[in-house]
């Protein structure tokens, strides 16, 4: 990755929506130039370009965050529960917990029956608590490309 492909990032975070034809001169290339940069970056996997939407704002009305600790190899669980769709987020880690993932469910007690009955069954899953969010107060993408 170089200084253009961070430029391309850096106005992508600005505008997720921006036409090649103002990126292209934004980042010192011409659009058909930015457009295959950009795509280089797609096929990659560095860059995802997507609409991301409010959970709650579309009607799902329960989320939480669920600290899970486990028997054996984190990675098999964790690959488990991403198979499913109400688990948007999984992430390994060390201390107290083992892994964490993010749970978005329809409702609260569609939350619950996710928990005990897709969670807790999982081969290694020794403990879970749950971290049900009442409101989100900042969730940014704006991660660092320098």
């Amino acid at each position: 990755m170089d200084d253009t492909d961070r430029a391309i990032l850096r106005e992508l975070q600005a505008d997720g929506r921006i036409p090649y034809a103002e990126l292209g001169p934004k980042v010192g290339l011409s659009p058909s130039a930015a457009r295959l940069r950009l795509q280089r970056l797609i096929d990659t996997g560095t860059v995802q370009v997507v609409g991301v939407t409010d959970p709650m704002a579309m009607g799902q009305q329960a989320m939480a965050l669920l600290g899970l600790r486990v028997e054996g190899d984190p990675r098999a669980v964790a690959d488990e529960l991403s198979r499913h769709d109400e688990v948007v987020y999984v992430v390994l880690t060390s201390g107290r917990f083992d892994l964490f993932a993010e749970i978005v469910c329809a409702r609260p007690r569609d939350l619950l029956d996710f928990i005990n009955d897709v969670v807790r069954p999982v081969e290694g899953v020794a403990s879970v608590e749950n971290f049900p969010y009442f409101a989100i107060h900042t969730h940014r993408f704006m991660w660092g490309v320098d």
